[in-house]
Parts: C-alpha cells; sequence; structure tokens
C-alpha cells in the first residue's frame, strides 16, 4: 500500500517507539507515585514538556498542558476563553475548534466566522473587522487542514491584540507543528498540537499556554494532575512516543518539507491537467496536496485508489445532509469541483518512486466512467 493520507494520521516512527518503550514495559509506575519508579515517571514527563514547549517557544514565557489529542486540546481553549463577549474564529477551522465554537453558540455566545479565500487561507481583513471591544477569543487555524494554506498567526495575534488587548488568541498548530517552522510570540496566548500527526501515537496531544494567561479552566477533575488543568493519570508511554518522535522531526524539519515539497510538485507535475485542477497554494504546507478531478466524485476516487494500492484522503464530509466539506465549500468553489476533491499527504519517508505510481493510479482513476 502506498499510503498518502498522512494529514489523517503517521505512521508511528518506529524509533520513537523503541526508544519509549521502557515506559511501557519498565517504568509503567503512575508518575503521582511519591516512590522512586513514579518519580522517573514524572521526571520523563517534565523533561518532554519542557523540549516539547522549547520547539515553538521561550520557555521562559509559555508552558504545556498535555492532553489526549489535538481536539481535547482545541476544546479546552475554546471553552476556557470563550465564556463571555464574541468569539471570532475562520470558515477553515478544523472541526475541532468549528464545533465547539457552535456548541458556544448554542449556548448563546455569539460566533463570528471569517470567510477563507480560495487557496483556504482566511480573508484576514475581513477577520480583524470582526473583532471588536467585545471579542473575547480569536481562533485561527495555522495550517488549513484540508488545503494546506498557512495562516500567518503570529502576525494575525499581534493586529488582533492592537484592536483588543484583552482578546485571548488560539491556533490550532497540529497540521504545522512538526512540519513547519513555529514560533510562539507573546501575542499568541494557546496552541494545540498532537502527537500522532508527526510520527507519535493516537491518544497524545497539547496546549501551549502563554504562561501570562490565567483563564485556563479545567474541564476534567479529579487528582489535580497537570497543575490541576487536566486531571487523569497521565498517559506516559504515549507522552514519551511524542518527546522522541518530536526530536526526530524537529532536528530535520527544513530536510523533511524540502523533501515533501519535492514530492508534492512532482506528484502535481504528474498529473493530467485535463482532468485535475489544484485547490493547495504552492506557498502552503509541502506536506498537503488537495485537487480535484471536476465531474468525480471524491469518494469513488479514493475507493478506486484504494483498490489499486494508494490510500488518499477526500475533501468530502460523506454525509446525507452535507455531501461536500464546509472547509472547500467557504472557500468558493462550484458543486463540480466539490464533487471531485482528493487530498494528498505526505511524510518524510514518501519516496518519489511512489509518487510516480500513485499519480499513474490518480490518473486512470480519474479515468474511468
Amino acid at each position: 500500500m502506498i499510503y498518502l493520507d498522512n494529514a489523517a494520521t503517521t505512521a508511528p516512527l518506529q524509533e520513537a517507539l523503541q526508544r519509549a518503550l521502557p515506559y511501557a514495559e519498565e517504568v509503567y509506575y503512575n508518575p503521582s507515585a511519591r516512590y522512586h519508579g513514579g518519580v522517573v515517571a514524572a521526571r520523563l514527563i517534565a523533561e518532554a514538556r519542557r523540549y516539547l514547549t522549547q520547539t515553538v517557544a521561550d520557555a521562559a514565557l509559555f508552558d504545556a498542558v498535555f492532553t489526549s489529542c489535538g481536539t481535547e486540546a482545541d476544546n479546552q481553549a475554546v471553552f476556557s476563553a470563550g465564556r463571555r463577549g464574541n468569539v471570532v474564529a475562520t470558515a477553515g477551522e478544523h472541526a475541532a475548534v468549528w464545533a465547539a465554537c457552535n456548541e458556544l453558540k448554542n449556548r448563546g455566545t455569539e460566533v463570528r466566522f471569517a470567510p477563507l479565500r480560495a487557496d483556504g487561507s482566511v480573508d484576514e481583513a475581513a477577520l480583524l473587522s470582526l473583532v471588536d471591544e467585545r471579542t473575547a477569543l480569536v481562533s485561527v487555524v495555522h495550517v488549513n487542514n484540508e488545503t494546506g494554506a498557512i495562516n500567518p498567526v503570529a502576525a494575525l495575534a499581534r493586529r488582533v491584540k492592537e484592536k483588543n488587548p484583552r482578546a485571548v488568541f488560539h491556533s490550532d498548530g497540529v497540521q504545522a507543528y512538526g512540519k513547519i517552522p513555529v514560533r510562539l510570540t507573546r501575542d499568541i496566548d494557546l496552541y494545540s498540537v498532537s502527537a500522532h500527526k508527526i510520527g507519535g501515537l493516537k491518544g497524545t496531544g497539547a496546549l501551549f499556554r502563554r504562561k501570562g494567561y490565567t483563564a485556563l479552566q479545567p474541564y476534567l477533575f479529579g487528582g489535580g494532575q497537570e497543575n490541576g488543568l487536566r486531571s487523569g493519570t497521565e498517559n506516559v508511554f504515549g507522552i514519551a512516543c511524542f518527546y522522541y518522535a518530536a526530536q526526530s522531526r524537529s532536528a530535520r524539519i527544513n530536510e523533511d518539507a524540502a523533501r515533501a515539497e519535492a514530492c508534492r510538485e512532482r506528484l502535481w507535475s504528474l498529473l493530467d491537467p485535463v482532468r485535475f485542477v489544484r485547490l493547495s497554494p504552492r506557498t502552503g504546507t509541502p506536506y498537503i496536496l488537495t485537487v480535484s478531478a471536476p465531474g468525480k466524485r471524491g469518494e469513488v476516487l479514493q475507493r478506486r485508489l484504494w483498490d489499486a494500492g494508494v490510500a488518499v484522503g477526500t475533501g468530502s464530509a460523506c454525509s446525507s445532509k452535507k455531501p461536500h466539506s464546509r472547509v472547500i465549500e467557504a472557500c468558493g468553489y462550484e458543486k463540480e469541483v466539490l464533487d471531485g476533491v482528493l487530498r494528498v499527504s505526505f511524510s518524510p519517508s514518501t519516496t518519489e518512486e511512489e509518487v510516480v505510481a500513485a499519480a499513474a493510479r490518480l490518473n486512470e482513476a480519474a479515468a474511468a466512467e
């Protein structure tokens, strides 16, 4: 199988798994325990927290709360900050933010969604026009998970704070962390990440928090783990895998990105220009290429490709009530384009041979009646 759905999840890095294995087989102790084994487990968590924070920010200004996934991190950010006034987000948010914002709306909070450009990036002027003195939270996805467009979150956070210094700025960084250079500024209050997008395991995520930001609220209560912000015994093995995967990815982030970009552009160059149109911007993440075969059905193409030994994603929500991706639809495309969306996403281990073979099968699938 040629696996090209890495934006959905990545294969665990074997190096990270092997390094973390002692925390499943030997140091399996509860990190809250006061005896030596628990202390060793707690020390690993502290070390991982410090390292992961340092990869994106000044550890003197930020810390991290470990969660079960990026969705939990997003939800904690949205429900903590969106308690008053209005909330501003983009029409391109991941479902974890989008659905949380709509739940705030159900609870009586005013939610404003900024429109997208054709490539999936937010219309910055429109976003800023929605921010006023009553805005409690602004959430802007860093890398659009469906088109790969990159939003300039540091610049947007600065401009939001210029309009309303009290507004909390959050970004979902799940498709950015470990893939493109990220540096959190003082204007960014909260930033969500996930382990399984970079070779870690499902079941581990983190929410980076600016240390001066005190409004973060727990919604899991119990033993007071994670400094009282996320109760529940920590997933030490998952955190260790996240830590070691992040070390591996951070050490070669620019090299990996260049290789992924070469794969992305090589694949695009091999696709039949009569049958495919490109939706992803060239300036987006090197790890995502979203295309459409107008007049075809993305889920049909996806099944054909799977049968031909290629796994890719589709922009379709696969819902009878909403047959198209709301994000791609928000980019302004017509139904014919919306129907045929496919998302191809790469990893550092993707090879040119795989890209060439996948392109041939994509062309065959789109040409079939």
